[in-house]
Formats: C-alpha cells, structure tokens, sequence
C-alpha cells in the first residue's frame, strides 16, 4: 500500500507550503513608489503671474516602526510550525485509522472462511440426517432442521462476502491513488502483543502538540494585529525643475494619523482566535490524560477477552470433536451433534471478534504513543 497517494496526507502537505508561503511573505518590506507632480499647468490671471510651471519627480519609501516585520516573520514561523504539527497529527492518525480499515478487511475475510467452513459442516449434517430420515431412525422434522440450518447459513455468507467488499472498498477510498484491493495479503490480527510500552506520556500526544502550536500560532498573530496599530512612516526625496531647467532638491516625512482605523476589530478576532486556541489545547490535554489512563486498561481487556475466547475456542473444538465420535458410534442424536458444531462456530466468531478488539485498542494505544500498530514510532 502506498499511503502516500491518501487524500488527506497530500490536502495536508498542501497546508504546510500554504504557510511556508506566508511565512516567505511576511518577511516582504513594503515596495517603494515613485510619482511626478507637475504645477501651475495652463495657469490664468493671477495664477499666471505666481510662477512658471514646475515639475518633481518624487521617491517615497514607507518605513515600518515598532517592529511591524518582525511581528509578521514570526506570526508565519509558528503558522508552518502549526501546519507541519498538524501534518503529523494528520499522519499518525492516518496510520490508525489504516490499520483499523485494514483489520476490518482482515476481519471480513475471515467470517467468510468460518462461515464457509460451517456451511460445509451443516451440509454434512444435512446429508446425515438425511440418510437417518430414509433409515427411519430420526423423524422428518430434523432433516428440515438441518436444511433450515444450511439456508440460514448460506444466508449468513452472502452477508459477510457483502462486508467484505464494503470493508474492502473503504481501505482502497482510505489509501487512495486508484487502487482498488480485492484482499489482504498480511495479518494484522495475529501478530500477538503491542510492542510498544503500556504507559503514554499526554504531554507527547500529537493532538496535543498541534493544540499547543496552533495556540502559539494564534497568540502571535494576536501580536502582529497589535503591532499594525502602530504607524508607518514615509520618507520622500524628489527633484523639482522649472522651465529653464533650474533644479532643486525636495525631501518630506509623512505619517498617517490613526483617528478612524485602530484596527480593533482584527485584534479583537485575533483575541477570540487565541482564546479559542487556549481552549483548544485544554481540551486535548484533559481527552489525552483521559485516554492515557483508560486505553491501556482497555487494551489488557481485550486481550483477557482473547485469551478466554481461545480458551472457549478450545473447549468447543473438544466437545465437537467427542460429539462426532459418539455419534458416529450411535451414542449420541444427531441434535447433539449439530447443537456442538454451533457452538464451535460460535466460539471462532468470539475469537475473530476478540482478535479485532485487540487490534482496535492496540492501534488507539499506538495513535497516544505516536506509532504504528507495530510499534514503530511516527516522526
């Protein structure tokens, strides 16, 4: 599988060039302009009298005070490190959400062959009592019972061999780039114990790093926005020529008064952002210290349950296996024999079941820990 065709992998690189490109932005100063001003054109009456025309060409450059830039440079900074914190959050919650759609798939796959498998044994049974009802030593109610058995059955698998393709069709949206899988080749669900330790630090989680950078994000953004108040000056030098091609040197300063724009309203949202942020970051630190405390005991209750349904697993094989002994020696009813095969069918579906517990519980473990189901970590 390659995960890096996903949709949501490539959406989320996508943002990081996003704020790398405002970051690079925000370093700009601000262009200079230039202008020529031409006076007393076509001047009449006394107008004509005050002076020949006069033309000047002017250079202005706006300065930045109060560290405006400065403010940006950093506001762009901690927007790609919030971006690249999401990018792995993003990642590793890609990585969790794959190892359960592959499950799942694994999962499908194997109810079809259990159920497989307890047809082929409900067939046996149905031709046994069969043969029994054309001996006329069991009455015609049990041959209807074990045909009855089979269609339900038979009924059972065409349903699972649909999850199947469902479940499959879900991994192939997940991993995306076209591919459409039609199995799983690996397993997931036998690989045994997580490798990874039991204990998970919150303060490590990758939602909570994001939280925390999109906080710090937000809080310098809220520093720009305040520093815009401040105003800019505008430093100006030009040339001005008359008609006989006098020339002289001008040169001004100009500031805007900050009366109507204060720019309260982006600090306010700036303001509100941030709050939120803060909010935010809370939020993922109590839901991780949470999970840090009940994932770990969820996880040795699945596998407690796995151990006692490979013990029941065992204990129906048994029982089946003594069953069709004595009934083929005529000890037993063929009613015993079948209500023995149903509970062995029932006791592999509670392995199955129990093994993809596991896999779920180990993958939100993993998912704390920032690593794959296997172990490995996520950088």
């Amino acid at each position: 599988m390659q995960a890096g065709t996903s949709p949501r992998l490539l959406e989320s690189e996508e943002y990081i060039r996003r704020a790398e490109g405002f970051a690079r932005q925000a370093t700009a100063r601000p262009n200079p302009w230039v202008g020529a001003l031409t006076d007393n054109i076509a001047a009449t009456g006394p107008y004509a009298r005050i002076a020949p025309a006069e033309t000047t060409l002017q250079y202005s450059q706006p300065i930045e005070l109060g560290d405006k830039r400065a403010a940006r440079i950093a506001a762009g900074e901690a927007g790609v490190g919030s971006a690249k914190a999401r990018y792995r959050e993003v990642r590793i919650a890609f990585a969790h959400e794959l190892a359960r759609a592959y499950g799942a798939a694994e999962h499908a796959g194997g109810r079809i062959a259990l159920i497989e498998d307890e047809v082929a044994n409900a067939n046996n049974d149905l031709r046994a009592a069969r043969a029994l009802v054309d001996a006329g030593r069991e009455a015609r109610l049990r041959s209807l019972q074990a045909e009855a058995a089979v269609n339900a059955l038979q009924a059972e698998l065409d349903g699972a061999r649909a999850a199947r393709v469902g479940a499959l069709a879900r991994l192939s949206a997940l991993v995306g780039g076209g591919a459409q899988y039609d199995g799983v080749a690996d397993t997931l669900l036998d690989r045994g114990a997580y490798r990874g330790m039991r204990t998970v630090n919150p303060s490590e989680s990758a939602a909570y790093l994001t939280a925390v950078a999109e906080r710090d994000e937000t809080e310098q953004r809220v520093v720009a926005e305040r520093k815009r108040t401040l105003p800019d000056l505008t430093a100006s030098v030009g040339v001005r020529s008359d008609f006989t091609n006098n020339n002289a040197l001008v040169a001004g300063v100009s500031i805007p008064l900050r009366i109507l724009d204060r720019n309260e309203g982006n600090i306010a949202a700036a303001l509100a952002n941030y709050h939120a942020a803060q909010a935010r970051a809370a939020i993922a630190r109590n839901e991780t210290e949470a999970q840090a405390r009940s994932v770990p005991l969820q996880l040795g209750a699945a596998e407690a349950s796995l151990d006692a349904a490979l013990l029941a697993e065992s204990t129906a094989q048994e029982a089946y296996r003594l069953a069709r002994i004595a009934y083929d020696a005529g000890k037993s009813s063929l009613l015993e024999l079948v209500s023995s095969r149903r509970s062995l069918g029932m006791a592999r579906r509670m392995v199955l079941d129990a093994r993809l517990a596991r896999l779920e519980a180990i993958a939100a473990l993993a998912r704390l820990q920032n690593r794959t189901v296997l172990g490995d970590p996520i950088p």
